[in-house]
């Protein structure tokens, strides 16, 4: 694990107790990202934010750029401990290392549809690489619901966007819409692009998965 560097931040709170197994699942990630392309040379943060993390797990992780993210932890959070045994630490982990190949190709985005399909990109990257389920925020709304009250593509197009509002509910939208709508637009392009490499999995345009929803219904394009 070369290429990774881990930067411990402790200021906010000790993981002396946790370094073992946070090291453990860290060098694990990188073994599984290393069957499919070599890993990135990255900077990683980890820390301890109580309060800061998603509920349901004790951890959450942000791409921060091309050469870093951080994963945030709290440990006095009672799912933390299952995040970090039962593999979603190893999920996120390769989640957000997504997030920094795609940031050094063709960026993370800055179009809401962008955004939808690199979240979408690297949730089911993850699937591929662990053959996991989807993620609570990946299947927040069933995809008969999806269908039913299809986004229009003109909201895709908007540079300015509320993303709390798309990803985290705190405006009209379900919680974890945009990840959800994200997860099932690239699953919908991979169904017709077959078996893609690892270049594809990082580079392809976020235009090709859109207009693959459109044909679905799952993104209205209007006339």
């Amino acid at each position: 694990m070369d290429s990774w560097t881990l930067h411990w931040l402790e200021a906010s709170g000790d993981l002396a107790g946790f370094r073992a197994d946070l090291a453990g699942e860290f060098a694990a990630a990188f073994q599984t990202l290393s069957r499919l392309l070599p890993p990135p040379r990255l900077d990683i943060l980890i820390q301890v934010l109580p309060g800061e993390t998603i509920p349901e797990m004790g951890i959450v992780g942000r791409a921060y750029r091309s050469s870093m993210f951080s994963m945030t932890l709290d440990p006095a959070n009672p799912n933390f401990l299952a995040s970090l045994r039962n593999g979603t630490l190893h999920r996120q982990i390769i989640h957000e290392v997504h997030h920094c190949l795609r940031m050094a190709g063709p960026g993370y985005g800055w179009t809401l549809g962008e955004a939808l399909v690199s979240e979408g990109l690297a949730g089911q990257f993850v699937r591929h690489l662990l053959g996991s389920t989807a993620e609570l925020w990946e299947s927040a709304v069933n995809r008969e619901d999806l269908l039913r009250t299809p986004t229009d593509r003109q909201a895709l197009d908007a540079t300015y966007y509320d993303r709390s509002a798309w990803f985290f509910g705190t405006g009209v939208h379900p919680r974890w819409l945009g990840y959800t709508l994200g997860y099932q637009m690239v699953e919908q392009w991979l169904a017709g692009a077959g078996d893609i490499d690892a270049a594809t999995w990082i580079n392809v345009p976020a235009s090709l998965i859109i207009d693959s929803a459109v044909e679905a219904g799952l993104v209205l394009q209007k006339t």
